[in-house]
């Protein structure tokens, strides 16, 4: 009776786990956006960022808003992550789910496979719950390893106004500063006239 009261109690938790996990992932998911780092003028230029965060270019990123932001001080900088296509989205929150129900089923010395109604328990099992810190690591660093896989898009996708101006996906690199002052200058030309100016102080 004991054992059935602890085993509906385990249940209860790992799926409370889920579910909170989950509604995070989601919630997370839907505040990808950065919020504009450069002063809004009514009538300024706006130029998104989309860049693969797990790949390390949330640091060009960064610099490129300190040299727009200096150079065409009416235009707001805005920057989110590049998303994946769908299948590998939705395969990295599944990783992570499984990842954090497995650390859970770890700690707690959760028997999976009596859960399961599947005899005798694997000597494995048995012998991660006997290393529970060094398995725990081991499922978290691993996790952690196909998530990014599974993200890193490799994207640093560049749009004025909603026009697209670059493109590492299909260049293959970061733009330099000079090409983007002059698809900047270009595109704002044929966009407007004289509303949005670069700044006579910046030095070039």
């Amino acid at each position: 009776m004991q054992y059935q009261w602890r085993g509906k109690m385990s249940r209860i938790c790992l799926l409370s786990v889920a579910l909170i996990l989950m509604s995070q992932g989601y919630a997370a998911s839907g505040e990808k956006e950065i919020p504009p780092m450069t002063k809004f003028s009514q009538n300024s230029a706006t130029m998104n960022f989309y860049y693969c965060y797990s790949c390390g270019y949330r640091k060009a990123f960064e610099d490129y808003v300190n040299i727009l932001s200096e150079k065409y001080p009416q235009i707001q900088v805005r920057g989110a992550n590049f998303d994946p296509s769908g299948l590998y989205l939705y395969l990295s929150k599944g990783v992570f789910i499984v990842k954090m129900l497995l650390i859970v089923a770890i700690i707690s010395q959760f028997d999976i496979f009596a859960y399961m109604n599947i005899a005798p328990t694997p000597a494995w099992w048995n012998l991660i719950i006997g290393n529970k810190m060094y398995a725990c690591m081991m499922v978290f660093f691993v996790g952690n390893m196909l998530e990014q896989t599974l993200i890193s898009s490799g994207a640093f996708e560049i749009f004025l106004n909603e026009v697209p101006v670059w493109s590492k996906l299909q260049t293959g690199r970061i733009p330099a500063p000079q090409e983007l002052f002059q698809i900047i200058d270009s595109q704002l030309n044929l966009q407007f006239s004289d509303s949005v100016n670069d700044n006579p102080d910046f030095v070039k």
